[in-house]
């Protein structure tokens, strides 16, 4: 590296031979990802392979479960004295701070009670009304107007796109914990490049909407059982631009949602059943390593509906593309 300021050297060329990662080097943060990752796998952790920010470890008495953003590590579990155990660990080895009980994280507000868990961006949201000058405006009851046509020749160009751009980037980060607002902030943020007058009021009445309830967002019951649970749906065609077709598909653990999307598909299906089976193949692909899925719909020619229920994913998706194979869809 580069002598630092400060620092005198005989040679004007001379260069400092880097010993270990500093902070603020471009390399330190994958320095102290695999520093840490080394840490916690020697304290009897395993790195999931589905998300390497996520580590889990299951002793006799419970299951302890940690996740990593940067330097800040989230621990959760139903072995408290192996909470303490890791948290000792980790102060030996980091010289951590114990912040408590989690409450607030990246946005999000964790509220506990005796029926559950609560999770939300209520400071996120207000924060985003005031921001955006939507904060005294009248609340509406759903995210889009049904009545408006919303595609890319709608309503005059911004002279500015920026703002647009940036309300959309707010918007989607808030879906994290507003499913309701998903299908409708995935369907403006098509039109970041040049957002019209009519996209940036269909993105205000969002914004209305969410001052309706701007708490609104997950819970996790208590007592629930542990049966997955997926569903799908799309329209057919719906895009006023390209006659694409939107996908959306939601996943509940037991009566809890863990995990839901809506986007534009790549292709232009021409039966409505080809759409659902691409949809659900997509589905698959995104819940890899879990036992998803227990139903295909089939074709309405055949009238016949097939089921699958399965843990192998691969098998899976092997008995889709043979069923859209004979179908000749």
């Amino acid at each position: 590296m580069k002598t630092p300021p400060g620092l005198e050297s005989q040679a004007p060329n001379m260069v400092c031979k880097l010993e270990k990662s500093l902070y603020g080097l471009k390399q330190a943060s994958r320095q102290w990802n695999a520093k840490l990752s080394q840490t916690l796998i020697a304290f009897g952790y395993e790195q999931s392979k589905a998300d390497y920010s996520l580590f889990t470890k299951k002793t006799p008495s419970g299951f302890t479960v940690i996740l990593v953003y940067v330097d800040d590590l989230v621990l959760a579990g139903s072995d408290i004295s192996e909470i303490q155990q890791i948290k000792a660990l980790l102060h030996n080895k980091f010289s951590i701070k114990d912040l408590g009980e989690l409450k607030y994280f990246l946005g999000f507000e964790i509220a506990r009670s005796q029926s559950g868990i609560n999770m939300c961006q209520r400071k996120y949201a207000l924060d985003l009304l005031q921001d955006s000058g939507q904060l005294a405006s009248k609340p509406c009851n759903t995210p889009m107007d049904p009545s408006v046509t919303i595609s890319k020749e709608s309503g005059t160009q911004l002279a500015d796109p920026s703002s647009y751009r940036r309300l959309i980037g707010w918007l989607l980060y808030l879906t994290n914990t507003r499913p309701d607002i998903c299908y409708a902030v995935t369907r403006l943020s098509q039109y970041m490049d040049t957002p019209t007058t009519v996209h940036q009021q269909a993105a205000y009445r969002i914004l209305r909407y969410i001052k309706t309830a701007p708490g609104l967002g997950l819970f996790f019951p208590k007592e629930s059982d542990l049966n997955l649970k997926g569903f799908t749906d799309s329209d057919w065609g719906a895009c006023h631009d390209t006659h694409r077709s939107t996908s959306g598909f939601c996943f509940f653990l037991g009566s809890s949602l863990v995990s839901w999307k809506s986007k534009k598909q790549t292709v232009v299906s021409r039966y409505p059943q080809k759409q659902s089976i691409e949809l659900l193949l997509k589905a698959l692909v995104k819940h890899n390593g879990y036992c998803i899925f227990f139903m295909i719909f089939a074709s309405i020619i055949l009238k016949l509906w097939l089921y699958i229920v399965t843990i192998n994913q691969q098998f899976t998706l092997l008995i889709i593309l043979l069923f859209m194979s004979v179908q000749s869809i």
